[in-house]
């Protein structure tokens, strides 16, 4: 998967069983090494960083649903960790009267680098998307 997420086609699409976008990229660099690729860990780390931009977290919830619950882009390798930006998150609210979860989904406040990359090319972006001052329930 990493081979040809790396070999400059753009659009690919993966998923990976974790509790959290962290933990995402450990699972990544486990799978790469049961799959018997002799790699260095430094090797696959830099591998993740260069092909995989977004992790989007799904999570099922006490009451049998699933949200999406983290949005984090993956901004390269500093030192030997790979570095990740969570860009949205879900905040719980509680539960209604039905038991069901309440929540809304809120911006950190960071602006991806791939959005960037998009109005420099003059493509029309809403960059309010990203605003913290938003994220009243």
């Amino acid at each position: 998967m990493l081979q040809a997420m790396n070999t400059g086609h753009d659009g690919s699409l993966t998923t990976a069983h974790a509790n959290t976008p962290r933990d995402c990229i450990a699972r990544i660099e486990v799978m790469v090494m049961m799959a018997g690729m002799d790699l260095p860990i430094q090797a696959i780390r830099e591998q993740i960083g260069s092909a995989v931009h977004l992790i989007v977290q799904q999570s099922r919830f006490s009451d049998g649903t699933r949200k999406i619950t983290a949005i984090s882009e993956i901004t390269g390798i500093e030192g030997t960790i790979v570095q990740l930006s969570e860009i949205f998150k879900y905040v719980q609210m509680g539960f209604d009267g039905e038991g069901k979860v309440l929540g809304y989904f809120s911006a950190t406040g960071i602006v991806p680098d791939f959005y960037e990359k998009l109005r420099a090319q003059g493509i029309a972006v809403d960059l309010s998307i990203f605003n913290t001052e938003d994220n009243d329930a």
